[in-house]
């Protein structure tokens, strides 16, 4: 009799292993999780990704914070992860933050991908898709530089330290200006995403060297506080004001002289890629480990070429 119940017992393993096996199998679910709602270069990249997802067979549902904030973010993760999905696109908001929450999406058989962002530990993830944002810095800090040919001192107002993207855009620019002994870097300071605070970080540095020749602004939000601040200063023919970026508001600025050069990231190309990777994972193709995208910067000049068209972001994927 024991020897019976026991043998029944393992044929129900084997029938719901093999269910739960077919499940996974037919699992057509992709959730991405951008690090803030409503913010363009996400649109953008949700558009080409939403694109991708039906043309390869696959349902993509986006959820997002309403701020770009680990703390808001790690519930919609958590939540998203407890559902298991076939995989998860994410841009962490924090290098540590989000850690033990894609740790845990990968014991529970979810793929993970990371886009925009990244992690201290990415081998998290099947794949990081992203911008070569030191890149970025590197490009800000060169239309500065030929614009101003003869140097002067320059400056950097960023989001917030710990954020992968904007770190390595402050390196990248801060790295180039050290190799050109015609310009003296004066300094960062971080607007934590706040339009206000930024003019009042900028106003503040704009006293303690009125003769800054150049500005970089790493994120969208420090760029429209910055420019303010320029403006209200009446500094604007002065400054040379690049920005990281192509929303449709900075373009209006770059058309209005308020800005000089966008460095616009392709967010359309990452949203595609990074979908065409989470389904290798799922399908069990070969994927690749990074994947970085270039950069383009726009000028009122070249701002009407195809080119720069492609990468000016979108606010809606209609």
């Amino acid at each position: 009799m024991k020897k019976t119940v026991a043998v029944l017992a393992m044929a129900g393993v084997l029938v719901l292993s093999g269910c739960g096996s077919g499940e996974a199998a037919d699992n057509k679910s992709i959730v991405l999780l951008p690090g803030v709602a409503a913010d363009s270069a996400y649109i953008s990249m949700e558009c080409a990704a939403r694109a991708k997802a039906q043309e390869l067979g696959y349902d993509l549902e986006v959820q997002a914070p309403q701020k770009f904030d680990p703390s808001l973010q790690r519930p919609i993760i958590d939540a998203a992860i407890a559902k298991r999905p076939a995989a998860v696109i994410v841009a962490p908001t924090d290098v540590s933050a989000l850690q033990k929450s894609l740790e845990q999406a990968k014991r529970d058989g979810v793929k993970v991908i990371l886009f925009d962002t990244t992690t201290q530990d990415p081998s998290v993830a099947e794949s990081s898709v992203a911008t070569d944002n030191h890149g970025v810095g590197a490009a800000g800090f060169q239309a500065i530089a030929d614009a101003h040919p003869d140097g002067g001192k320059i400056w950097i107002i960023g989001s917030a330290p710990g954020i992968s993207t904007g770190d390595d855009r402050v390196e990248g620019f801060v790295d180039a200006a050290n190799k050109d002994p015609r310009f003296q870097y004066v300094g960062v300071q971080y607007g934590q995403d706040d339009t206000a605070k930024s003019a009042q970080l900028t106003a503040a540095a704009l006293q303690k060297d009125p003769d800054i020749v150049g500005i970089f602004a790493a994120s969208y939000k420090e760029s429209e506080g910055a420019a303010t601040a320029v403006k209200q200063a009446g500094l604007t023919d002065k400054i040379t004001m690049v920005s990281v970026d192509a929303d449709p508001g900075q373009v209006k600025a770059l058309q209005d002289g308020q800005f000089q050069a966008l460095v616009a990231q392709e967010f359309a190309e990452i949203g595609g890629v990074s979908v065409e990777q989470a389904v290798n994972a799922i399908e069990g193709k070969p994927v690749t480990p990074e994947i970085q995208t270039g950069v383009r910067v726009i000028t009122k000049e070249n701002l009407d070429t195809p080119e720069s068209q492609a990468v000016v972001y979108r606010t809606s994927c209609s």
